[in-house]
């Protein structure tokens, strides 16, 4: 994917080449990436990788989708907490999670981590399970599972 990068910003001072003005304009180097872009969107296939700008759409998602679920979580805490009678069960679970590598793993526990009414106790050696602790086990288990898998999709997206 750096392949694709170099190339794209090679376009982009060829178009400014191209352009035969008398100095160097941003817009028309902004111009000639953008070109460059279509370019190398349209070639991808030839460098047999994907296209290098989608994995940066795939972050931004991830991030995006890590703001909502933080967002839903602090409602569904501070709906717990200011409850006039508190009714929580906290318990821990395990999960397993078809993340592998040094990058996913870590992420997906960080994410969880952050999110509120959840903690990552421990990752198995293998690094296939969490044990997690949930404020909640009976009502924020099946959200936090559902977080869990988005999660663990978008991730996917950024690193494969």
């Amino acid at each position: 994917m750096p392949g694709q990068f170099i190339i794209n910003i090679f376009i982009a001072f060829l178009w400014v080449l191209i352009q035969d003005e008398d100095q160097f304009y941003v817009t028309t180097f902004v111009t000639g990436y953008i070109v460059g872009i279509g370019i190398v969107y349209l070639t991808h296939r030839l460098f047999g990788q994907r296209f290098y700008l989608s994995r940066l759409f795939a972050v931004v998602k991830l991030i995006l989708l890590f703001n909502s679920e933080l967002f839903q979580s602090s409602y569904q805490v501070l709906k717990q907490i200011l409850s006039p009678k508190i009714k929580i069960q906290p318990g821990i679970f395990r999960y397993e999670t078809k993340l592998r590598g040094e990058w996913e793993v870590p992420l997906l526990a960080m994410l969880l981590i952050l999110t509120p009414g959840s903690v990552v106790i421990e990752v198995t050696p293998e690094g296939d399970a969490f044990y997690v602790h949930a404020i909640d086990v009976n009502e924020s288990k099946e959200n936090l599972l559902k977080s869990l898998d988005k999660f663990e999709k978008a991730i996917m997206e950024v690193t494969r």
